[in-house]
């Protein structure tokens, strides 16, 4: 019995070491960097699938979701990297997850950068409409002037306009340029207004909301006027103020129709990029970004001032509605905000 039993004991010796030499196939190989690279690949996956959730469910509830919604842009490319992390470190469920929801996010990123094709020549009124958060009346006056002569502006709308920014722009010069305003100025970051090259009248499409949003109709040569709100819902920072930041967004007026006698422009500070459900049901009811007719979707409009921990995100547009034709969509700096101006170059047809 003791014979048979070593024998038996190096004979199972023997085959282990002859297994130990053949080679694993790949179905069975070991996937390098063990359990804690696993671990670590599943996490940073599911926060590409919390974050395509978010943004597809409207699941907005509070500064830190919808900070991380407005950061599609950024997930869509990490989710990209992570992608190929996976691949080549073998975690083909993993992989298989993250290449799905990757590709369903760039389905919906990518229209910002490819330019729409717009009908050919449209013959009506040239309008050039400048929108400019002026940070609590801090913006710089004179440069401000200069973009709007240099870039032959016809509408210049600022939310966060005070009393002291109104008569530094009276200093500079700018009611020369454009004699037409509504303004509505006050402190904190409440006020707006709107300069015009051409005559307004003071409408109230976006009343009863929390920072002020004056619209006015601009009247145009011609037959088609322009119904023009200088948009500036509030920040949503958690609790009422996400409740009421949606609702601000998305009872902004409707847009009209080319068979309409005006169309309507909404510019501004919406705080809000173009993942948030609020703007893409206003977007959804028949406005067009600017910035997303022109392939101009991603610039960002937002943060200027050192905030090292802010990823630049686009909360600054101009939406048209109707057949209004979009030629032309920029963004300037200005001293002393926070945002950059948004410029877009439009033509309202006759």
């Amino acid at each position: 019995m003791g014979r048979e039993s070593v024998d038996m004991r190096q004979g199972d010796l023997v085959a282990d070491e002859a297994m130990s030499e053949q080679p694993e196939s790949s179905g069975g190989r070991r996937a390098p960097g063990g359990r804690v690279v696993t671990l670590l690949l599943s996490l940073l996956a599911a926060f590409v699938c919390g974050v395509a959730l978010g943004r597809f469910g409207g699941l907005e509830r509070g500064q830190i979701s919808s900070a991380l919604i407005a950061l599609t842009p950024y997930v869509t490319a990490g989710g990209g990297v992570l992608l190929l992390l996976t691949l080549a470190l073998r975690r083909w469920l993993t992989a298989l997850v993250v290449a799905v929801v990757t590709a369903v996010l760039a389905v919906s990123v990518a229209p910002r950068v490819f330019p729409d094709e717009q009908a050919g020549a449209v013959r009506g009124n040239s309008l050039n409409v400048l929108s400019a958060n002026v940070y609590f009346g801090e913006a710089d006056a004179e440069q401000l002037v200069r973009l709007v002569r240099q870039n032959d502006v016809d509408v210049l709308s600022m939310p966060e306009l005070d009393s002291g920014m109104v008569n530094e722009l009276r200093r500079a010069g700018l009611f020369e340029t454009l004699p037409h305003r509504v303004l509505t100025p006050e402190s904190d970051g409440d006020g707006s207004g709107i300069v015009s090259r051409y005559p307004l009248r003071e409408l109230s499409l976006a009343s009863n909301t929390t920072m002020r949003q004056p619209s006015a109709l601009i009247d145009l040569p011609g037959q088609r006027d322009v119904q023009y709100v200088a948009a500036h819902p509030v920040v949503p920072v958690g609790g009422d103020t996400t409740a009421t930041w949606k609702r601000e967004i998305t009872t902004l007026p409707a847009p009209t129709t080319g068979g309409d006698q005006s169309v309507r422009i909404l510019a501004g500070d919406f705080n809000a990029t173009l993942d948030h459900t609020p703007l893409r049901k206003l977007l959804g009811r028949g406005y067009s970004d600017a910035a997303e007719v022109t392939g101009d979707g991603l610039t960002p409009t937002w943060p200027e001032l050192g905030r090292p921990w802010a990823p630049p995100v686009t909360l600054d547009h101009v939406l048209v509605s109707g057949d209004t034709a979009v030629h032309d969509y920029r963004t300037f700096e200005v001293d002393g905000t926070d945002h950059r101006a948004v410029f877009a170059h439009l033509t309202i047809p006759s």
